[in-house]
């Protein structure tokens, strides 16, 4: 009966090959080798009309293009699994980066490396990002030194998948946080050197390079309001001030170019909710990934 239904169905799609409707078939037995649907919850006939037939065909065609895609980047001598594509994801404390990353991360083309928070909150048993919020005037330096180590962990770790996405990067780490610890003097002039030469030491040989920066622009209040309500243990006591500053940091650098900006930036307006920035995501996911 299934074999009688799809002939008939399928005999209104003449653009299809013979191959193409021998391929539909052999899914069609693998999805309902019974001959019924239980789709709604009970069994009953099966019968493949056109349009369900015209579904599943658009769906192969989709999953076969995004294969072939996908061994083409793998073969392409400019976008070689070593040489794939890294997005740096940034913004202000609060501005929505993880929910970006885990818009992405379902993506067969992409892969995502989030900020190390265990790392940062258990160090050989010390909670080094309590600590800094805690007393940053005496951890500071330290933070940031250990903060810049796990970046460049983020930049080094392979490339599996065509883009690799990172929550934040070793850039923002020098240009926004440890620029503003050294103008509200939670580190001295001499820390600040020492932390200078070592980001200039290990962006020296392109390892941490990325190709597109992708900049969650959100208000200082609303940044303020969305960590409020997620009420991270370690963050109970960031004052506005912080936020305020690191906005404006941001800006300086993305926005005015007072620092070196190291790949193009695509600015997004990250004020919006949860909701209508998935929308975004999905109506700019190309300049986000970069063609993918």
């Amino acid at each position: 009966m299934l074999n009688t239904h799809f002939r008939c169905a399928a005999s209104s799609f003449v653009s299809l090959s013979g191959l193409e409707l021998k391929l539909i078939w052999r899914e069609l037995q693998r999805k309902f080798r019974t001959g019924v649907d239980v789709s709604q919850g009970g069994a009953r006939p099966f019968f493949p009309r056109a349009s369900s037939i015209h579904n599943l065909y658009k769906k192969m065609r989709q999953r076969s293009e995004r294969t072939s895609n996908l061994e083409g980047v793998k073969q392409s001598s400019k976008l070689s699994p070593s040489k794939s594509i890294t997005v740096a994801v940034e913004g202000n404390i609060g501005s929505g980066k993880s929910t970006l990353l885990k818009h992405f991360e379902c993506m067969p083309y992409c892969e995502v490396v989030g900020e190390p928070l265990n790392q940062w909150t258990n160090l050989d048993g010390h909670n080094a990002l309590g600590l800094l919020y805690e007393n940053p005037d005496r951890w500071s330096f330290s933070f940031n030194m250990f903060a810049q180590l796990t970046r460049m962990d983020m930049h080094l770790k392979p490339n599996t998948l065509p883009v690799k996405m990172l929550e934040r990067s070793l850039y923002s780490t020098r240009y926004c946080f440890v620029q503003n610890d050294y103008l509200n003097k939670t580190i001295n002039a001499f820390e600040y050197s020492v932390f200078t030469q070592w980001f200039d030491f290990l962006v020296r040989d392109g390892k941490a390079d990325i190709d597109l920066i992708v900049y969650l622009r959100a208000d200082p209040s609303i940044c303020y309001e969305r960590l409020k309500r997620r009420s991270r243990q370690e963050e109970v006591g960031v004052p506005m001030s912080l936020i305020e500053s690191l906005h404006k940091l941001h800006d300086e650098w993305l926005l005015q170019k007072k620092f070196p900006v190291p790949a193009p930036v695509l600015v997004l307006d990250a004020n919006n909710d949860l909701d209508a920035m998935k929308e975004v995501y999905n109506t700019r996911r190309q300049e986000i990934l970069c063609g993918y």
